[in-house]
């Protein structure tokens, strides 16, 4: 049996529930009726970047702004992440100037748009908090009150697609 690497650190009930769902080969089901309207409709950079700005500007009117949001093929493969917040200081005269950068793996571009969210929330919450703490995550859950539900379902349908190779939703046409 091998490992559920997408789902170290849960407890063992859940971890249990999970590869039963899985060993009978119903995990994706589960998944497909608990997110039955299909992938988005966000399919380019630059409606990513209004998604993302939008999402910003509701909850973080305050917080830097953003240069650039786009999907990455080489996310999953290289950081194994699925988003990237990355900032850039540069001396420009007397000032210092900060770029913030967002990517996001392109499996992002056919999941349910609750997948979409807990991504872009997760990496707008690292404008203001850089780890990975208490403050962190008290960010995300404002933005997402389901933050944690999203991320777990996340989580399994990445189990999913391991173990069978099979995506569950087509990109929206």
């Amino acid at each position: 049996m091998p490992p559920l690497k997408y789902l170290a650190g849960y407890p063992e009930p859940l971890l249990q529930q999970a590869r039963k769902l899985l060993d009978e080969g119903k995990l994706g089901a589960a998944l497909l009726s608990r997110y039955p309207e299909g992938a988005h409709g966000v399919r380019t950079d630059r409606a990513l970047y209004q998604y993302v700005t939008d999402l910003k500007n509701t909850y973080m009117r305050n917080g830097d702004q953003i240069n650039k949001v786009a999907f990455d093929s080489k996310i999953h493969v290289i950081q194994h992440a699925l988003g990237q917040h990355t900032y850039v200081s540069r001396v420009q005269g007397g000032k210092l100037k900060a770029k913030h950068e967002i990517r996001v793996a392109t499996l992002f571009k056919t999941v349910p748009a609750e997948f979409l969210k807990m991504i872009a929330v997760h990496e707008l919450a690292h404008l203001k908090e850089k780890d990975h703490n208490r403050a962190f995550y008290n960010l995300c859950l404002h933005m997402e009150p389901q933050y944690h539900q999203y991320e777990f379902d996340l989580r399994l349908y990445l189990t999913h697609l391991e173990a069978t190779n099979v995506a569950l939703w087509k990109a929206a046409a």
